[in-house]
């Protein structure tokens, strides 16, 4: 019997001011990248609490989601190392927009994260060799044509958070 198939269940912050997006430089198997402010999925927790906590781990903003950008899959294969095998993973990303708080400016970054940024469309474009993720640009480019969905359009069940 074949395993069944379990996509990685990702989130992102695609977060804009002034034409410019923000974004984090992370140390990666491929040197350093650029990606949104993004993370996986935790057990107990719904997309939207997942965006907030990510936001806030990778660039020590607080950040109230107000809208879905899309929800997005894709596919990405790591190469072998000498730790692990090589794996063929695919994602499964809900990117979310809203309205950047308070920033905790001695907070440390999550592991690996060297530093935040803001990048225009533009520079996002020339670097594109750079991105960690191929759907950086993507989100970005929906969001900047105004694709906006409800946050409820995204339901977690309270069975999910454990409070039946």
């Amino acid at each position: 019997m074949m395993e069944r198939w379990k996509p990685s269940v990702t989130v992102a912050g695609i977060i804009e001011k002034d034409g410019r997006y923000l974004l984090v430089e992370e140390h990666t198997p491929n040197g350093l990248m650029f990606n949104n402010p993004a993370g996986h999925l935790d057990p107990g927790e719904s997309p939207v609490q997942a965006c907030v906590r990510e936001v806030l781990e990778e660039t020590a903003y607080h950040f109230t989601p107000t809208a879905l950008v899309g929800v997005y899959l894709s596919r990405f294969f790591k190469q072998a190392s000498a730790d692990a095998p090589a794996q063929d993973i695919t994602y499964l990303r809900f990117a979310f927009t809203g309205v950047l708080g308070a920033h905790e400016a001695h907070r440390s970054l999550d592991e690996g994260i060297v530093r935040t940024l803001w990048m225009g469309m533009d520079e996002m474009q020339a670097t594109e060799s750079r991105h960690r993720s191929r759907l950086l640009l993507r989100c970005a480019q929906d969001h900047a044509r105004g694709q906006r969905f409800p946050l409820e359009t995204v339901f977690t069940d309270d069975s999910v958070i454990g409070l039946i």
